[in-house]
């Protein structure tokens, strides 16, 4: 029995300490125009369009440098000489301290043995609270509103969401164009969780160099 309880220590210990890559994982909601209006996603040039900014929202250039990655790997193509679609993006990022319903960061764990009708059983716990509530929690939230500039239909309004204690700004964002863009033109579902890499933004002029997104079932 005591080795059993040696085994299952190691076990529990060594998976919390393994980390892997860090993802986004992203609350996304699309809505998509249906034929024929759809026509005009796949493949499309587009320009940017400015609406008004929002407070706390980082430059408009700064989130069009963003969005420009993740729409190139669903296979839209900047033009600012003949775009076919108009390209609205925003995003920001909020902060707030959770003061209740979590502890305070640490490690628990537990053990029980008992025996049934059955037979014996051995029972082991692992607790991990996260949370802080001295630490503040991070919203971040974008969004891509595209308009076929022939008609004035929007034909195309995605928007992504996470929660998390990560601040640095300009990779979750750039991470949730990519959540929101997931499907793209043709989402499964419209309203879906998608995870995303934070790797490295690399320069892609296909879907195929796209980094590996999942939805979550």
């Amino acid at each position: 029995m005591r080795n059993i309880v040696v085994v299952l220590l190691a076990t529990v210990f060594l998976s919390a300490c393994a980390v892997g890559p860090r993802t986004v994982d992203a609350s996304v909601q699309t809505t998509a125009a249906r034929a024929p209006g759809a026509a005009v996603l796949a493949g499309a040039h587009y320009q940017f369009e400015r609406g008004q900014q929002l407070v706390g929202q980082p430059p408009p250039e700064r989130l069009e440098a963003m969005a420009k990655d993740a729409l190139a790997r669903v296979g839209l193509v900047h033009d600012d000489a003949k775009p076919r679609l108009g390209v609205q993006v925003t995003g920001n990022v909020g902060a707030y301290w959770d003061n209740g319903g979590y502890g305070r960061s640490g490690w628990s764990f537990g053990l029980g043995m008992g025996r049934g009708f059955r037979g014996g059983g051995v029972g082991f716990g692992f607790g991990a609270p996260l949370f802080d509530p001295d630490i503040p929690f991070y919203v971040s939230e974008v969004s891509v509103l595209m308009r076929d500039l022939q008609s004035g239909q929007i034909v195309y309004d995605t928007r992504a969401r996470h929660e998390g204690p990560w601040h640095d700004t300009e990779n979750v964002l750039a991470a949730l164009f990519t959540a929101a863009l997931e499907g793209y033109p043709d989402p499964r579902q419209a309203s879906r969780r998608v995870a995303v890499p934070l790797l490295p933004a690399a320069p892609a002029t296909s879907p195929a160099t796209a980094p590996a997104s999942r939805v979550a079932p």
